[in-house]
């Protein structure tokens, strides 16, 4: 990750349905974030909220808003998203925002970092 040029931090901050939301932890640990990893995405890390019981958190890392796209839209794209997750990871959400920040490449690596060393 460390590069002088900034990378930009994707934060998506989900509502799952009530009830859902350990469900919804179980597909994206177990399938949806080893297939983004799989396309080439920086999963930096995600999981279920502390301040909201319904809340959910993905954050990701790309080099640049055309591969943010690119990538996401590969993942959408795959046989296993269709034939697994298209219909039923978007059924468990009540809504999501995503919003994208410039971060530097050395800030975001020791973040990574901090995150996985808890």
């Amino acid at each position: 990750m460390s590069d002088a040029a900034p990378w930009l931090l994707e934060i998506r901050l989900f509502t799952v349905k009530p009830g859902l939301r350990e469900e919804f932890h179980r597909i994206s640990r177990d399938g949806t974030i080893p297939l983004m990893r799989d396309c080439g995405i920086t999963v930096v890390a995600h999981g279920p909220s502390r301040n909201d019981e319904d809340g959910y958190y993905l954050l990701r890392a790309f080099r640049s808003e055309e591969e943010r796209v690119a990538l996401s839209q590969s993942v959408y794209a795959t046989d296993e998203w269709l034939a697994k997750y298209d219909e039923v990871v978007p059924e468990m959400m009540a809504s999501y925002q995503t919003s994208v920040v410039p971060v530097p490449g050395p800030a975001l690596e020791e973040f990574a970092r901090s995150l996985a060393t808890g």
